[in-house]
C-alpha cells in the first residue's frame, strides 16, 4: 500500500492518491486478466491472490521499512494514518469501478461457466478488478498494523496466513459493514437493500467458498441497486476498509499488549520456573480464555530466552494440581514477590478476575505468608 505525501495541499493529494491507485488498478486488471470463469466462481481466485500479492508486498514492507519512513513517531499514529490512507484509497476506487457494472450482474455471477479468462463476460471482469482491489487493500492494511505493533506473522505459515485474513475478513466487520451500508444509503432505499441482501446477491454468493462468498456479498450489493452505484461503491469500500482496519488495530494492538506484558513478567522475574507454573494454575482457574492462552504462550517463550528455562513437567500437564505448586513455592529460595504480583497481572490480563482466579490469588497469598513466617 503506496504512501501518501505529508502534505497541506488537497490537490495534490488527491492528485498522488488518484495516481496510486490507478496504479493498483491496473495490477488489479492484469490480475483479473489471467483468471477463468471457473477460478472466479470457484474461489480459486482469492487463493491465487494471497499467494501473489501477499509475498510481493511483504518482501519490502518490515518493521525497518516503517522505521525509516515515520522515524520516531508512535505506532498508534501511524496505524491511524494507515487507516486513513488505506480507506481514502478504497472510496476513490469505488467511484472508478462502478460505472462498469449494471444491475444484471449478481446473476451473471451466479451463471458463470468457462475454464478460459477469454469466457469472463466484461462486466464481471470489471467488477472482480474492484473486489480485488479492495481485498489486496485489506489484507495489506492488516499486515501492516500487524508488523507495526510487532505482532510477528510467518506468511510461509498457512497459521498465520489464515489468522491475517480472519482478521483482515472477519465475520465481525462483516456484520459492521452490512449494518453501515443500511445506515449510510438514504432511508427511502434501505428496503431495497434488504431485499437485494435475500434475493438474487444472496443466491449469487452461494456458488462461492466461505471467505469468496463473504467477499462477494459485501461487493455485489454496492452495483446491483440501479441509479446509486457510485455513491453506494464509495460509502461501502470505505466503510469496510475503516472496519477492517479497526479490526486489525484492535486485535493486533491487544495481541502487543499481551506480548509486552509476557516480556515484562519474563525479565522481572527471579523465579522463573515458579513463575510459569503459578501462571499456570491462575489461567486454568480461570477457564484459559484467548488472551490468557497467548500469556501464557509467550511467556513460556520469553522464560526461555531471558533464562535459558524449559519446564518440560509443566509441557506434560494437563491438569495442575495446586499443592504442586505450592510445594514448588515452599522449595524456591530468595524473595517471591515477583511472582504474586505477576498472579494479578495474569489474573487481569482479560479483565476482572473469575470468582475461581480470586480462590487462587487468596490462597497464593496464603502459602506466600506462610513461607515467610
Amino acid at each position: 500500500m503506496s504512501d501518501l505525501p505529508v502534505d497541506d495541499d488537497t490537490d495534490a493529494l488527491d492528485d498522488t492518491a488518484r495516481a496510486v491507485v490507478d496504479e493498483e488498478r491496473a495490477a488489479a486488471r492484469k490480475f483479473v486478466q489471467g483468471l477463468s470463469a471457473d477460478e472466479i466462481r470457484s474461489g480459486v481466485w482469492f487463493s491465487k491472490l494471497i499467494g501473489g500479492a501477499l509475498k510481493t508486498y511483504t518482501d519490502k514492507v518490515d518493521w525497518q521499512y516503517f522505521q525509516e519512513k515515520y522515524e520516531g513517531v508512535p505506532a498508534d499514529v501511524i496505524v491511524d494514518q494507515r487507516i486513513k490512507m488505506a480507506s481514502r484509497y478504497a472510496a476513490l476506487e469505488g467511484g472508478l469501478s462502478t460505472g462498469a457494472y449494471t444491475a444484471t450482474l449478481a446473476a451473471t455471477i451466479g451463471t458463470l461457466g468457462g475454464a478460459s479468462p477469454a469466457t469472463v463476460p466484461a462486466g464481471v471482469a470489471a467488477f472482480m478488478v474492484d473486489v480485488v482491489f479492495v481485498t489486496q487493500l485489506q489484507l495489506r492494511l492488516a499486515y501492516d498494523v500487524a508488523v507495526l505493533y510487532r505482532v510477528p506473522l510467518d506468511l510461509s505459515d498457512p497459521e498465520d496466513v489464515w489468522k491475517l485474513v480472519r482478521v483482515a475478513f472477519t465475520i465481525k466487520s462483516g456484520e459492521l459493514a452490512r449494518e453501515g451500508v443500511s445506515k449510510a444509503v438514504p432511508a427511502l432505499l434501505r428496503p431495497l437493500l434488504k431485499k437485494y441482501y435475500s434475493g438474487s446477491v444472496l443466491h449469487a454468493a452461494k456458488a462461492f467458498p466461505v471467505v469468496g462468498k463473504f467477499l462477494l456479498q459485501r461487493n455485489v450489493i454496492k452495483f446491483g441497486i440501479p441509479l446509486v452505484g457510485i455513491p453506494l461503491s464509495v460509502l461501502v469500500n470505505r466503510y469496510t476498509t475503516l472496519a477492517a482496519g479497526r479490526h486489525a488495530r484492535a486485535v493486533f494492538r491487544n495481541e502487543a499488549r499481551i506480548v509486552e506484558v509476557a516480556q515484562s513478567l519474563a525479565a522481572a522475574s527471579e523465579s522463573p520456573r515458579l513463575l510459569l507454573w503459578v501462571t499456570w494454575l491462575v489461567v486454568e482457574a480461570g477457564g484459559a480464555s484467548d488472551d490468557e492462552a497467548m500469556l501464557l504462550r509467550n511467556l513460556v517463550r520469553y522464560v526461555r530466552e531471558v533464562h535459558e528455562v524449559v519446564d518440560e513437567e509443566l509441557a506434560g500437564v494437563i491438569d495442575v494440581d495446586p499443592g504442586r505448586v505450592w510445594r514448588l513455592l515452599a522449595k524456591t529460595t530468595g524473595d517471591v514477590s515477583d511472582v504474586m504480583a505477576a498472579a494479578h497481572r495474569v489474573a487481569r490480563v482479560d479483565g476482572e478476575p473469575s470468582a475461581p482466579q480470586r480462590r487462587v490469588l487468596a490462597a497464593l497469598a496464603d502459602q506466600v505468608a506462610a513461607r515467610a513466617a
